[in-house]
This record gives structure tokens, C-alpha cells and sequence, in this order.
């Protein structure tokens, strides 16, 4: 609560917390897209469990459970949609290179999104202070959804 409660500090602007909403999901999917692209060394064949974007869920997966058993499930079914997107675009892409190129297109954009945010708020991102504010960010829009149906986390 007190890693939420400092992010939100810097995120009170309402352009700026519209802007969030949109770019921060799209910032995880997009990074879990560009871990994909890598070769990963255990499987010359890709599939949804054997690549690089599969291997930084887990770990976050990990951080999420030391934070919140809710966060945790929330956020094992948030990874396990967008790592499920990534891997239909890079079937229906047929390279990892196609899946690299589209993936780096939304990270760009969604980061410009989230910069053009911070300049509307005056604030600079939580993640300049601490990195781990990298992953607070998805867990501060998940507690407003938590919030919203009455799930205490």
C-alpha cells in the first residue's frame, strides 16, 4: 500500500492518469513481446512457455506474490493474456523479427504516452526515483480495478 500510495503521488492529473491506463498495460505487453523476439537458447522452436518474455513473468509473477497473494492471481492471468497476445501475433507474423518490430512500435509509442502524462501532470515518473516503481505501475491500476469490486488485497 505504501509503494501504491507513493506512485500515486505523481499521478493525481486525470489526462494523466487516462494516459496511464492506456500506456502502461501496453508498455507490459509490449516488453513481454520484445523478450519474446529473443532467441531463447533451450528451444530452436517457439512456444508460449519457452521464450524470454515467458521467463520475466515469472520473476514478476514472484515480486507480485511477495507484495499480495491478490495482486499475484490478478496479475498471473493479466501475464498469462498478454504473453497468449504476443504469441498470436508472433504466429500470425511468422518471425521474431515481425514480433520485434511491432512490439518496439508500442513500447515507443505507449512511452512517449506516458512521458507526454507527466509533462501535463508536472511530475516526473515514479520510476526515475526507483526502478521498482517499473512494476508498481501495473499494480497501481489493478488496485483501482480491486477497489472498484470490493477485492481487498
Amino acid at each position: 500500500h505504501q509503494l501504491l500510495e507513493i506512485y500515486g503521488e505523481s499521478h493525481k492529473n486525470k489526462i494523466n492518469k487516462a494516459i496511464h491506463w492506456i500506456c502502461v498495460p501496453a508498455i507490459m505487453f509490449s516488453l513481454i513481446g520484445l523478450l519474446m523476439a529473443i532467441p531463447y537458447p533451450f528451444s530452436s522452436q517457439k512456444t508460449l512457455l519457452l521464450n524470454w518474455g515467458f521467463v520475466f513473468l515469472v520473476l514478476a509473477w514472484i515480486y507480485y506474490l511477495r507484495l499480495s497473494i491478490y495482486m499475484f492471481f490478478g496479475f498471473l492471468l493479466i501475464g498469462s493474456l498478454m504473453l497468449w497476445g504476443n504469441f498470436l501475433i508472433l504466429n500470425a507474423t511468422k518471425s521474431d523479427q515481425n514480433l520485434a518490430i511491432v512490439s518496439l512500435l508500442i513500447f515507443v509509442l505507449a512511452w512517449i504516452g506516458q512521458f507526454v502524462g507527466h509533462k501535463i501532470e508536472g511530475k516526473k515518473p515514479s520510476f526515475l526515483q526507483d526502478l521498482q516503481f517499473l512494476l508498481i505501475g501495473p499494480a497501481w491500476l489493478l488496485h483501482f480495478i480491486f477497489n472498484k469490486i470490493g477485492v481487498r488485497f
